[in-house]
């Protein structure tokens, strides 16, 4: 039996998908820490899953909070800098103290997102196996697919290729004060050729949440990839709906649900059509604020999500990769405003793939979000792509398929070692 070590970044829509491969391993007799700073532990302390607090200096207690408030409070592309920073310093983190507790709790696998490099490097650095996991959208890149961080269409003409380039340009640019992290403790360790982000993946095994139907088209992808599909564990939680209800439900993830101004639109355009909608804000919303919307919306903190999609006509989100699969998972069609980050890449998947329709912020009325709703309830193409994609994803294999991966992946490198 191995012992993993599981390296991601500490927030939820990283976290929860990583805690489902965790439990599936551990059920099946192996171990596996989380190690991350102290303010993760009471989100992924769990029977029989460990969790090893480092950072105790550079983050202890508290700066989780700070990074969530900087990370939920960013829309625009230039407005990134201090999230980036943010990542840097977890990296740098992450990188001089992860080796020490892996030696110290005989961890001989890495499981790391890919997105956070610590994990790539430091399994190089000791020599032990490595799996990558895509809990958001690939970072591995081709000439026509554009970066993860705009919300362009797939266009792989001579003009998109050549706008793609310039546009992984900018991300690098802007990605520098990791890549500097990346490069010097590559150098340091004597680990030639790892210079980016993708260099720091497994060259065995990376795991992605996506299935191809969504994703865009991809010519070459790595020999190490698997599509899974939705990482999830079953739902212990059943939904109370009302007779009727819900006809929309709308998330906004865990960092954006303080968002009223969306949810006000959202509301409206509920009620002018006369739908039930069901609203779950994640805590982010006082009861002043929630009991203010317009019309009669069932207006909780947390819901069993999944239970309430599966009861649902159509799902109005920000976009987030989590909340989107569980949606087409369900066979439901969305409606996607994205506010930040890769929430335009995947509102850009949604319209292509045909199972929803995008509202631009800018464009964000209640009457934008009336007649975008009212185009995936009437039109019958738009449930029929999502519940393609759900039988798509139900095939995918979940995370009992990746966790048959994880387990072929390492116990083929320790024989090989």
């Amino acid at each position: 039996m191995t012992h993993f070590a599981i390296i991601t970044p500490p927030y939820a829509g990283h976290l929860n998908p990583m805690l489902a491969l965790a439990r599936t391993l551990v059920d099946r007799g192996h171990s596996a820490t989380f190690v991350a700073q102290a303010d993760v532990g009471p989100k992924v302390v769990r029977p029989g899953i460990g969790f090893a607090p480092v950072g105790a200096r550079s983050h202890p207690p508290g700066r989780l909070a700070r990074m969530t408030a900087r990370l939920s409070g960013t829309t625009g592309l230039f407005g990134i800098g201090g999230v980036i920073r943010d990542m840097a310093d977890t990296t740098d983190m992450l990188c001089h103290e992860v080796p020490g507790v892996m030696r110290r709790i005989h961890a001989g696998a890495v499981v790391a997102d890919q997105t956070e490099p610590a994990g790539g490097l430091v399994a190089r650095h000791l020599g032990v196996p490595l799996v990558s996991v895509a809990n958001a959208l690939l970072i591995d890149r081709e000439p026509a697919v554009p970066p993860a961080f705009v919300g362009w269409r797939y266009d792989d003409s001579p003009w998109g290729v050549q706008r793609n380039l310039g546009g992984h340009r900018v991300a690098d640019w802007m990605m520098r004060p990791l890549l500097e992290v990346i490069g010097r403790r590559a150098r340091g360790w004597n680990l030639r050729g790892i210079e980016t982000l993708e260099d720091c993946l497994s060259p065995t095994l990376e795991i992605s949440q996506c299935v191809a139907g969504f994703d865009f088209p991809r010519r070459a992808p790595p020999p190490a990839l698997r599509l899974c599909g939705p990482l999830r564990l079953p739902e212990p939680r059943i939904w109370d709906a009302e007779p009727g209800r819900p006809d929309v439900f709308c998330s906004l993830g865990t960092l954006q649900g303080a968002r009223r101004p969306v949810f006000e639109a959202v509301a409206s355009a509920c009620h002018r059509l006369g739908l039930p909608l069901t609203i779950a804000h994640g805590g982010r919303l006082d009861a002043a604020a929630a009991a203010g919307l317009p019309g009669r919306p069932r207006v909780e903190s947390f819901v069993p999500q999944r239970a309430v999609m599966r009861a649902s006509s159509a799902v109005v989100t920000h976009g987030g990769l989590n909340t989107v699969l569980d949606a087409l998972a369900a066979g439901v069609p969305l409606v996607v405003v994205p506010l930040a980050f890769e929430q335009g890449a995947i509102a850009a998947r949604v319209e292509r793939c045909g199972a929803g329709v995008v509202v631009p912020l800018r464009r964000l009325t209640a009457a934008s979000l009336a007649a975008a709703l009212s185009t995936v309830l009437e039109r019958p193409g738009y449930r029929a792509r999502a519940e393609a994609l759900r039988d798509e994803i139900a095939a995918a294999g979940g995370v009992d398929r990746a966790a048959d991966l994880v387990e072929r992946a390492t116990r083929v490198r320790r024989s090989g070692a």
